[in-house]
């Protein structure tokens, strides 16, 4: 095909053929149109050896490529990503292609990215936006993360996830008000070790009580000393003096993010998108206790488990010393 840039279209470079043709100098012809003197022998050769047809864009792609991955490579990549729906880091250990490769072969297979994906579907729904800017304390518990996710309960026998959207309501069931899972989550900074709750709300007492046992359980796993706390600018976090005696308690100063910018609180919001992909919208449930049972299992499993790409393949808890 020819390039973007290119000066000349198939009529130009038919009317440089013309003005040669007549007698005039390559040289001058090419000065004319805007190009090189090699570029107007490359177009005067191509129509002495092909006539005009020989001066139509053509593909710049090489007849081989002896070095290109091999298809059965590609299908391993494409059928781990379809099974696992997980990143080229996770894809590269299954199949053992390299991780840019993976990479290269899902962009050449246009396969979406996974925060445009539904994490039941596998297809694409939507677009992303992200941000350049990053950061990492240097030692656990320097900042923890907090943020509360709300997903709506799920009706006994399952919801539309199970049934699908097609399935038939009565007015009772359309007017029934099922409700919302509070998920609050806390997250150090250094490590992405992470602990998550399902609680009936996300009033200020409710969140204190969280940040409380969050605190507790970090010490548990190492992290003896929270010395920040980064949240948004909810009501429940700026205006709650429960929230404020256990921030002041844990010695830990309150952190706010600009209003309006979450991604300031970054790792708290790529922790709630992985709550969703991975555990709450990953399999379909029957029930609203069966999600939630499953919430602490996952939870152990991304602490010492799952790898974290930021972590160089780790899980959070290879970040931790243990306590004596």
């Amino acid at each position: 095909m020819g390039h973007a840039n290119a000066r000349l279209t198939f009529h130009g470079r038919c009317e440089l053929v013309r003005r040669v043709c007549a007698g005039r100098p390559v040289a001058h012809v090419a000065r004319e149109m805007g190009v090189s003197r090699q570029c107007g022998h490359r177009w005067v050769a191509r129509f002495s050896a092909e006539g005009w047809e020989g001066l139509r864009d053509r593909s710049s792609r090489p007849h081989r490529n002896p070095s290109r991955t091999s298809a059965e490579a590609e299908r391993r990549v494409l059928t781990a990503r379809e099974e696992t729906r997980r990143g080229p880091a996770e894809i590269a250990r299954v199949t053992g292609v390299a991780e840019r490769t993976v990479t290269r072969v899902l962009r050449r297979h246009q396969v979406p990215r996974l925060c445009e994906c539904d994490p039941v579907t596998g297809q694409k729904i939507r677009s992303s936006r992200s941000t350049a800017v990053r950061y990492e304390r240097e030692r656990p518990g320097e900042l923890i993360h907090m943020d509360v996710k709300k997903i709506g309960k799920i009706p006994p026998g399952g919801g539309w996830r199970a049934h699908g959207r097609q399935i038939g309501k009565t007015g009772a069931q359309k007017r029934a008000r099922i409700g919302y899972d509070y998920v609050h989550s806390a997250i150090d900074d250094h490590s992405r070790l992470a602990y998550s709750e399902i609680l009936p709300d996300e009033k200020g007492l409710t969140c204190a009580g969280f940040l409380d046992r969050a605190a507790g359980w970090f010490a548990t796993q190492g992290i003896p000393v929270i010395s920040r706390v980064m949240t948004d600018n909810h009501w429940s976090y700026t205006r709650s003096a429960d929230l404020a005696a256990v921030l002041a308690r844990l010695g830990a100063a309150h952190k706010l993010i600009q209003p309006h910018c979450p991604w300031q609180n970054g790792k708290a919001e790529r922790l709630n998108r992985t709550l969703q992909t991975e555990w709450a919208y990953r399999h379909v449930f029957t029930s609203n206790e069966q999600r939630a049972a499953a919430l602490a299992p996952w939870l152990d499993y991304y602490n010492n488990e799952r790898a974290h790409t930021a972590l160089g393949g780790h899980p959070p808890i290879s970040r931790i010393v243990s306590p004596t």
